[in-house]
């Protein structure tokens, strides 16, 4: 008798006597130094096979190869929102313009059908936009910073200011911010009907506050609106502050479509005006006709020789004997141009 024959018999005879034997294991099976783990396997073999495959067919796929609690939490978890920082998204605050209302006060709307104060505001930005966009007859540094000022008060500087920008705003490839920097009389925000805010002035008293904390995006789609903000007493001081300097850094360079018009104080009242225009590539002098004499005119200009583009813009012209409205000239340098329109 053979020895398995033996050892069988063996067996047997103790499986008789009552002794239990565990089952036998199954062989393992043979592993391969490079073998893959099936998940993996699977995931491939349905990226190769099926590329044409919907995103919300990969997305099942992929849950395949989780367990259900995996799946629950990258339900549950806020996907994070584009353009945004380590999951958290800024977003300025969304105010409406009543446009019927400022087509009312002569202020340029969207909708509005053709009009002369349209044509001239149209003749008025188109050579500072190319400025601004570094097509102009030369390189402007800062070009994109335009300034609206004026001698005196209430020659029409913030009317003129709004008006620019609602017409850049209509242009295709620029988007334009109205900065209320009339610290002293704001109006900017009166005209177009809205509330006070916090502004300018808040965001260089305060660390904390961020321009999308206090920027207004509005109903025209690429108007946005800086308020000038909380007044204070040291305004001077502050728009020629550090903080200010890295305020317009960030707001002239984040957007290369971006064009910055600020409704600044008149230039023979104030200092702040003075202080801002230090910081511009293009300044706009509104000049109502037969109001402001030429002396006020050149004292005006005077103080602001550093930047290179000026622009003097007649308000107001009467344009015939019978008296019929106003309308606006313009020209470079340091004079007049005249040659006002009709607006009605």
């Amino acid at each position: 008798m053979s020895l398995i024959e033996q050892a069988a018999k063996r067996l047997e005879q103790l499986r008789q006597a009552g002794v239990e034997f565990p089952p036998d294991d199954p062989p393992p099976a043979p592993r391969s130094r490079t073998a893959v783990p099936p998940e993996v396997v699977s995931a491939a073999r349905v990226s190769h096979q099926q590329p044409h495959q919907q995103p919300q067919q990969r997305a099942d796929a992929r849950d395949a190869s989780r367990t259900p609690r995996e799946v629950a939490a990258a339900e549950t978890e806020p996907p994070v929102p584009a353009g945004s920082l380590s999951g958290v998204h800024f977003q300025s605050k969304r105010v409406d313009i009543d446009l019927k209302a400022a087509a009312a006060r002569w202020i340029i709307t969207p909708d509005a059908p053709r009009s002369k104060i349209a044509e001239e505001y149209r003749v008025i930005k188109r050579p500072l936009i190319s400025n601004a966009m570094g097509k102009g007859a030369a390189p402007i540094a800062d070009g994109n910073l335009i300034m609206v000022t004026s001698a005196l008060p209430r020659e029409g500087k913030s009317f003129t200011a709004v008006n620019l920008a609602m017409s850049i705003a209509a242009e295709l490839d620029n988007t334009v911010m109205l900065v209320d920097a009339d610290v002293a009389r704001p109006s900017v925000l009166n005209m177009l009907g809205l509330p006070p805010s916090s502004g300018l002035l808040d965001m260089l008293t305060s660390p904390n506050t961020k321009l999308s904390d206090v920027l207004m995006r509005t109903n025209v789609e690429k108007l946005t609106l800086l308020p000038s903000g909380t007044p204070h007493e040291r305004a001077t001081e502050l728009l020629a502050s550090d903080a200010m300097v890295a305020l317009l850094r960030e707001m002239a360079d984040r957007y290369p479509d971006r064009i910055i018009i600020f409704d600044s104080p008149p230039l023979l009242l104030t200092t702040e005006s003075r202080v801002l225009a230090t910081h511009m590539g293009q300044i706009v002098i509104v000049v109502q006709a037969e109001r402001t004499s030429h002396v006020e005119v050149q004292q005006a200009l005077a103080t602001i020789e550093s930047c290179p583009v000026k622009m003097v813009v007649l308000n107001q012209a009467r344009t015939d004997s019978a008296g019929g409205g106003y309308g606006y000239g313009y020209g470079y340098g340091y004079g007049y141009g005249y040659g006002a329109g009709h607006a009605n």
